[in-house]
């Protein structure tokens, strides 16, 4: 053991080799890092700015109208603290367009997942011209709101439209309340379903081939690969499915409006809470009102999706 004397000082402590080159390495990829951050910053910096100006400052403007009673010009606004919120929660009209839009929910989920899922193992099996089939699944998706509505307008019209006139089904689908809001499904169903469509036919494309080999050496047949392979393997793929529909069906708005002329439908039936929000806000010019409604509704919808992902994180640390 090496001693040293009382005068002379004590030799500075130096690191192992393995320490100093995990250090330098750590150093550099923190330098590496930071410059990557740096560089990257410039490129994410254009759609930062745009979104602060587009949807955080319109946000927050809406937070600030509905605690005030201001109307389109904006001016002359008085703060009112929650009375637009109180309001809200007591209009009878609030809670017919939000059971409107949560019906039209409960009709169209079920159907876009299940006609999805069909197409997409239709056009998985199929052998010649996929490409064709997988385009006119996925082809109407991809028209506008307007033309989507004036067109099954067309077709549901009582005197010339193809479903009455060239199919007899003697039926005034946009003018009676019990098929209204049906009308309503059957378009968005025509003109949605191609997205979930193209979901699930990547997701069919991802199930290894080797299950199905080993399942039908067992001596299973199609039904059985189905039910026991192909549709547990889908079960995330339909969980992130009905969540987005849900979430795009309880805020319709375009089709409704577009086939009933901007108007609620026979007796209000069609009347859905994004247009409700509107006629307060561009109809009777109560800004402030209608920035409340649309904060409630908001929260509703926020609700919604925290409790889905609540759902699939517990769903996930119970399978691990």
């Amino acid at each position: 053991m090496t001693t040293t004397s009382a005068g002379a000082a004590a030799p500075a402590t130096t690191k192992p080799p393995a320490v100093r080159t995990t250090a330098a390495a750590e150093r550099s990829t923190r330098t590496r890092a930071g410059r990557g951050l740096q560089h990257g910053g410039w490129f994410v910096a254009p759609f930062l700015l745009l979104f602060l100006l587009f949807v955080i400052v319109p946000v927050l403007r809406g937070v600030w109208l509905s605690f005030t009673d201001a109307n389109i010009s904006g001016d002359g606004a008085r703060f009112v603290g929650l009375d637009n919120y109180s309001e809200a929660l007591q209009d009878p009209l609030v809670w017919d367009s939000l059971g409107h839009s949560a019906y039209f929910t409960l009709l169209v989920v079920p159907c876009i997942v299940l006609v999805a899922l069909l197409l997409a193992l239709l056009a998985h099996h199929i052998e010649h011209a996929k490409w064709l089939w997988r385009l006119c699944f996925f082809a109407p998706f991809l028209l506008p709101s307007t033309v989507v509505g004036n067109m099954w307008r067309w077709m549901f019209n009582p005197d010339t439209g193809l479903l009455d006139h060239v199919f007899g089904m003697e039926s005034a689908w946009l003018t009676e309340k019990d098929t209204a809001m049906t009308a309503v499904v059957v378009a968005t169903l025509w003109w949605t379903v191609g997205f979930s469509f193209l979901l699930y036919l990547a997701a069919l494309q991802n199930i290894p081939q080797h299950l199905y080999e080993a399942a039908a050496l067992d001596g299973a047949n199609a039904w059985h690969r189905t039910v026991h392979i192909t549709l547990p393997m889908l079960r995330s793929i339909t969980g992130l499915v009905v969540a987005l529909q849900i979430l795009a069906s309880l805020q319709v708005f375009d089709q409704v409006v577009v086939m009933y002329e901007f108007g609620p439908g026979p007796e209000e039936s069609t009347r859905t809470m994004v247009q409700y929000t509107l006629e307060q806000g561009f109809t009777s010019y109560r800004v402030g009102y209608a920035s409340a409604i649309s904060i409630l509704f908001f929260l509703m919808i926020a609700v919604i999706a925290l409790g889905r992902m609540w759902l699939l994180r517990k769903r996930e640390e119970g399978v691990q």
